[in-house]
């Protein structure tokens, strides 16, 4: 059953461009959903071909030119035809020489769209930067977003008032929708994996530790050749426990048995495969943020409660705020947000902003509070940003419930968590 992802219609239009369209994501994401949905819809008017990769007698039909080219034809592929053929290929990062076959079709075959799937950007990049520049369009493929999460759960009331809730103005938001803040707390605690979404609840944990296996064999061990596999699980461990923490490699090497370079390492590994968020801190001097400790959040919540084993309810985990802080900076990338944009403050004297948005000709400050009532003491943060930093023109508070209050001296709006969105916006109105 394939359910429809907003990211399907940005796919689908890509079906009048060339250029091969790659879908990155951690594995269990949807990408072969969304090219599975794909190809059953062109399938319908236009001639297609559907190979997955993971499976060696596939690869055997595009190893070589001739191979793919036969395999094409086979299909009903004939090069004067007038109407493109479309290929999709379903984790083609798992052998190097697909990517130069690629780059043969693009150049010499202009009537066969390619679309292609993996699930590690580390061994894609190195791949495709040189043999398929200018030739490709990656699209990110993540967990489902909250919005998306309440229409696998086929919460129709709840998307319905979702819809609407930004133009309601209250300081009680949940109580006006207390179902929608239920399907929250579950969303912050098992996350936004489809197959963990569409589960039981006694289930869910089951499901991960499948989707963690199979991580670990595919991406560490088949296609990173990561060798002390018992100690990067130990880090993974560490990273999870310290959720939302600024990293010191030095003890993360000594809790995982591992040296500070290795560590290092690792950790891009994580990040490339999409398992972890690192973000960088926020300086004036940009070099600073290169040597300075980054803050580490796992890309999804259930998988970060899964390494921990706790699927608690928020009421009585004294993580909750982590979780919403993981929440916010997730939803944001799934609007669009390059993380590579999305920073963190903090100064000598423990003066911190959660984050800072990066991403314009001024940074943003944004603070992150897991509260119910926001008071003056929640904006010292941002009151020490913007004294530092008089030319910031506009700052954020995304909490819980509030969506109306502004603090007007210091151009600071609330934002609840089912309007952040607004935070990628260039303007809000003071």
């Amino acid at each position: 059953m394939y359910i429809d992802r907003p990211i399907f219609h940005t796919l689908f239009e890509h079906r009048m461009n060339r250029k091969i369209t790659i879908l990155l994501g951690a594995r269990q994401v949807g990408k072969t959903s969304l090219l599975q949905a794909l190809y059953k819809t062109l399938q319908a008017e236009e001639t297609c071909l559907f190979l997955d990769l993971d499976l060696y007698s596939n690869y055997e039909k595009v190893s070589t030119y001739e191979n793919l080219m036969n395999t094409l034809r086979l299909n009903g592929y004939q090069e004067d035809q007038s109407r493109t053929f479309f290929l999709f290929l379903d984790e083609f990062q798992r052998y190097a020489d697909v990517t130069l076959l690629l780059k043969n079709i693009v150049d010499h075959h202009p009537n066969v769209k390619v679309y292609a799937s993996g699930s590690s950007s580390l061994v894609i990049q190195s791949k495709i930067q040189e043999s398929l520049a200018g030739r490709k369009r990656i699209v990110f493929i993540h967990p489902l977003s909250f919005s998306e999460y309440l229409r696998f759960r086929e919460k129709t009331e709840a998307i319905e008032k979702l819809h609407h809730l930004g133009s309601v103005r209250s300081k009680s938001l949940n109580q006006l929708v207390p179902e929608i803040y239920r399907e929250l707390e579950d969303f912050m605690i098992y996350g936004g994996y489809p197959e963990v979404a569409l589960a039981k609840v006694q289930d869910r944990p089951e499901i991960y530790s499948g989707i963690f296996d199979l991580y670990v064999k595919k991406e560490l061990v088949d296609y990173l050749k990561v060798e002390k596999i018992r100690n990067a699980k130990l880090l993974i461990k560490t990273l999870a426990v310290n959720h939302g923490c600024e990293t010191n490699y030095a003890e993360l090497a000594q809790l995982s048995s591992l040296d500070e370079k290795t560590v290092k390492g690792y950790i891009e590994i994580l990040k490339e495969t999409f398992l972890i968020t690192v973000l960088s801190p926020w300086f004036t001097n940009r070099n600073r943020e290169i040597v300075k400790m980054p803050k580490v959040y796992f890309s999804d919540s259930g998988v970060r409660n899964y390494f921990i084993n706790s699927f608690n309810p928020l009421s009585v985990r004294k993580d909750a705020a982590w979780l919403f802080e993981g929440y916010v900076i997730t939803e944001l990338i799934k609007n669009g947000a390059d993380p590579s944009t999305l920073k963190f403050w903090r100064t000598k004297n423990q003066m911190e902003v959660d984050l800072i948005l990066d991403h314009g000709p001024k940074p943003i400050p944004v603070e992150i509070k897991y509260k119910q009532k926001i008071t003056g003491k929640d904006v010292r943060g941002l009151k020490s940003f913007i004294t530092q930093y008089p030319d910031t023109d506009k700052s954020y508070l995304a909490n819980l419930n509030d969506n109306q209050t502004i603090f007007k001296n210091m151009n600071c709006k609330l934002v609840s968590p089912f309007a952040l969105d607004e935070l990628l916006r260039t303007d809000f109105d003071s």
